[in-house]
């Protein structure tokens, strides 16, 4: 069984857009004390998010490489 299959794709795919909501939803939620726009905070909350799937995916595919010949 695969681990990368439809259902797991729409699970993941639920997850990404939750997860983006709520943290947008936590960023307005943040009002700035001279009642700026919060889009520099949300901005390095979506940055944060993409650093972190980015090193998960290099650290999945490092481990899964197959063994180098000698």
């Amino acid at each position: 069984m695969s681990i990368l299959n439809r259902r797991n794709a729409i699970l993941g795919w639920a997850v990404w857009e939750g997860s983006k909501r709520f943290a947008k939803l936590k960023a307005r939620g943040v009002t700035p004390s001279r009642g700026g726009s919060n889009k520099s905070l949300l901005a390095f909350s979506v940055a944060g998010v993409s650093i972190a799937g980015i090193v998960g995916a290099l650290t999945f595919w490092r481990k899964h490489q197959s063994p180098a010949e000698s």
